[in-house]
């Protein structure tokens, strides 16, 4: 009986878990969705190059929300959502997160670019802060990460110590790019929403960038809630 109640649990913290990785799979997909809608319908589209400078500006959002969010999740998840080796899933993740360093990367590369050819300054702002802050760490976790798990490689009683803190690290920075991306929409639309464009309070446009932002939340919490352990029988006691 016990061993039954036990394939029983084991069962259903199974199922927990992939209904919780593909509720965060589909977050995903439509925060994506979204912020594409917002960039090329609402915006005008995307260009790396243009004398429309907007439009220069419009491919950062949609970058930072690929690379260190969406991507990043993913990252995360794949342990727990692919179905392939450990060594298989370990270089899953190691792709996954380098493809959202390099996304990252040029999303800030793209920020800048449009300040300096807008005449706007640089770093004035708390998401701007923040933002350089957690693509520093997230380059540097990737760095950390190649080095000790994949090459060279440290000793296996190191990897052992490490992981858990990579892991946790990891995971602060995923929520830290999330909380970023929240400061990110609110700016934007303030700025929308000021002069010269006065775009409605209670407009399509605006409305969108709260929802997109509201999703984006929302992936967050399912990554966690998908990561984290949440085991009840170690907390139960006799009554």
């Amino acid at each position: 009986m016990d061993m039954m109640k036990g394939g029983g649990a084991s069962s259903a913290s199974k199922a927990a878990v992939d209904a919780r990785t593909l509720v965060a799979h589909v977050l995903a997909v439509a925060a994506t969705v979204l912020v594409l809608l917002w960039c090329i319908h609402f915006r005008g589209g995307l260009a790396l190059r243009s004398s429309d400078k907007p439009l220069i500006f419009n491919v950062h959002p949609v970058l930072m929300l690929l690379g260190p969010i969406v991507l990043a999740g993913e990252a995360i998840l794949c342990y727990r959502s692919l179905p392939l080796s450990r060594d298989a899933r370990k270089k899953a993740h190691l792709a996954l997160h380098a493809a959202g360093l390099a996304a990252g990367v040029l999303g800030v590369y793209v920020v800048f670019k449009f300040h300096v050819e807008s005449g706007i300054p640089n770093l004035y702002s708390l998401h701007s802060w923040v933002g350089i802050a957690t693509i520093s760490l997230y380059a540097f976790q990737w760095v950390a990460g190649f080095l000790a798990f994949f090459f060279p490689g440290a000793s296996p009683a190191t990897r052992r110590r490490t992981l858990p803190w990579h892991a946790v690290f990891g995971l602060l920075l995923f929520v830290l790019a999330v909380g970023t991306a929240q400061l990110g929409f609110l700016e934007k639309l303030t700025f929308l929403q000021g002069a010269p464009l006065h775009l409605p309070k209670y407009g399509a446009e605006a409305l969108l960038v709260n929802f997109t932002a509201l999703v984006v939340l929302l992936f967050g919490i399912a990554v966690v809630l998908a990561t984290v352990t949440i085991d009840a029988t170690r907390y139960n006691t006799v009554m």
